[in-house]
């Protein structure tokens, strides 16, 4: 094991994310201390207790205990959380810690993110996920920027992560994902528009057998529907967040965020409408057309409910 072998990581932010890759780099024994801010909620502390003894990781008391012996500090919270994180870690980190955060930032808060990191001597690297994580896990696609890229790509190499250095400069990794997520981000949106109105008027069918024949390769007429809308189901609120921070990069040079914005308001409309209605999210029995459904005026269909609702 070499001098500059990743012993300890940190993760901070236990959502989907921080789950899947503390229990990935635990599994290599690697010691992995986590927190989250719901660790401070009484009504979800045993849960995300409970979720850390399954992944395998330590739960830490507080942010200072997650951070305070880790190699790897990454940051895996919301996109309006970024900075906050930042800041509140600022004073425990150390010289020689990599300081990795995966946040679907702008690249002018990634550069807000590093300057509140970066004076204590940590070394920020910025990262920019590629693809929905669940599938890859820990193989995940990742672009990193800034100054200690290249050093930082080959160490995470080295514990299964699938990092490459893109740029020695803070915000073109970031750019490139933002970019990217109008494109897929708005395809979802898109799909959930097409779809659920196609669903009412009865021509779903006929739509996505027209999407088929014009795009063959996609899956219209397989998965690919229920894929797109599930993400939305599942993580609406999220992305608009995200796609908000998209407005903020395309307005920063001068692209006005049309479609960025319209996406994020109809990620969200979608979660909206689902706690409206009382509908909860299940991986494991979702079907858009019940969805749309049971969004429908006059719908009454057997979807899952929430409970005491």
């Amino acid at each position: 094991m070499t001098a500059h072998a990743i012993r300890q990581i940190a993760i901070v932010g236990f959502g989907e994310v921080g789950g899947i890759f503390g229990n990935d780099l635990a599994k290599q024994g690697i010691e992995v201390s986590v927190f989250d801010i719901l660790f401070n909620s009484p009504g979800h502390l045993q849960q995300m207790l409970a979720k850390a003894a399954d992944c395998g990781v330590t739960a830490a008391e507080n942010l200072r205990d997650c951070l305070l012996e880790a190699d790897l500090v990454i940051s895996a919270v919301t996109a309006s959380s970024a900075i906050e994180v930042a800041t509140e870690a600022a004073p425990m980190l150390r010289s020689g810690q990599i300081f990795l955060d995966l946040n679907s930032i702008s690249p002018e808060t990634k550069r807000k993110v590093a300057s509140r990191v970066e004076p204590g001597g940590a070394q920020f690297v910025e990262a920019a996920v590629m693809a929905a994580v669940p599938t890859p896990r820990l193989k995940v696609p990742m672009l990193l920027g800034g100054p200690h890229s290249a050093e930082a790509a080959e160490r995470l190499q080295t514990i299964g992560m699938n990092a490459t250095a893109l740029s020695d400069q803070i915000g073109v990794a970031s750019a490139v994902k933002m970019c990217r997520s109008v494109i897929m981000k708005g395809l979802e949106a898109l799909t959930v528009e097409c779809l659920f109105a196609a669903r009412q008027y009865g021509a779903e069918d006929a739509v996505l057998q027209s999407l088929a024949a014009t795009y063959p390769s996609l899956g219209w007429t397989d998965q690919l529907p229920d894929y797109l809308i599930s993400r939305v189901a599942q993580h609406g609120s999220r992305r608009a967040v995200e796609m908000r921070e998209v407005a903020r990069a395309l307005a920063a040079v001068g692209i006005e965020p049309t479609m960025a914005l319209a996406t994020a308001k109809r990620q969200e409309r979608l979660v909206t409408q689902m706690e409206e209605k009382n509908l909860r999210f299940d991986e494991y029995l979702f079907s858009w057309r019940s969805l749309a459904e049971a969004i429908g005026a006059n719908a009454e269909l057997d979807l899952p409910r929430q409970s005491g609702k």
